[in-house]
């Protein structure tokens, strides 16, 4: 399916003037200038969301695109379209080709980047955001264990830091039923209190670090084992914290 909207992607580009050469891209417009893939992103995702479409299928064209450029911005359009009211996107659609990226066996950067600045830092987005990516389907990632599922877990845990802790603890504590998750859940932890808008609750997030099954040498275990003992909530709520959990783990 992803293959099928990249292809997609890259008709409607064609149909702009836009094509892809050896060494990036270049437009009928001027022919001579090569662009970055970033450079075609910043000047074309946006125009998708003027084609004559429905909505859904703009959507679909719109992952198409980040298919095929790889590039943060197309998300940013994504988004930017989806800024509320009447003109919201299909959520089913919109979070239906969010979850089909996060599983697919193929770099998911953009993806990850874009729910952790964009829709997890956002509290008015954040709880649909994570809810719809993984907190709705947490119990059947444990129960199918299925390695797509798995994948998508895995990305969504370790950049969900900025997700209020009340959204995400019962999904961390049933993701602790699959040792397999054990890591990524450190990893979501671990991001819970090192990002600017990190949350978690110290001692219930102490009683989840104490239960994972990870190597006793994990970086940086003993110093967040420490700080969650201490009360920490956030890197940048207790300045100096970390570094004297630092010093006292080494």
């Amino acid at each position: 399916m992803e293959m099928q909207a990249e292809e997609a992607a890259r008709r409607w580009l064609a149909g702009q003037g836009v094509s892809q050469v050896r060494d990036g891209w270049v437009s009928d417009e001027e022919p001579d200038a090569v662009l970055t893939a970033n450079q075609v992103a910043h000047s074309w995702a946006g125009e998708v969301f003027a084609e004559d479409l429905d909505a859904a299928d703009q959507v679909r064209l719109a992952f198409g695109l980040l298919d095929l450029l790889d590039e943060y911005w197309v998300t940013c359009e994504i988004r930017f379209a989806n800024g509320g009211g009447e003109a919201s996107l299909p959520a089913d659609v919109l979070w239906g080709h969010y979850r089909q990226r996060l599983e697919a066996d193929r770099d998911a950067e953009a993806v990850t980047y874009s729910l952790w600045v964009d829709w997890f830092e956002d509290h008015g987005t954040s709880a649909t955001a994570f809810t719809e990516v993984l907190g709705n389907d947490i119990d059947r990632v444990v129960a199918e264990r299925s390695e797509a599922l798995l994948r998508r877990a895995r990305r969504v845990l370790e950049c969900s830091g900025p997700v209020r802790w009340t959204v995400k603890e019962l999904t961390y504590r049933t993701a602790m039923r699959l040792p397999a998750l054990h890591s990524a859940v450190f990893g979501g932890l671990l991001a819970s209190f090192h990002d600017v808008y990190g949350d978690l609750e110290p001692a219930a997030a102490l009683t989840l670090l104490s239960r994972l099954e990870i190597p006793t040498n994990t970086q940086h275990l003993a110093e967040l084992r420490h700080v969650l003992a201490a009360g920490h909530k956030n890197h940048y709520g207790s300045p100096g914290a970390w570094d004297n959990a630092v010093r006292s783990c080494s």
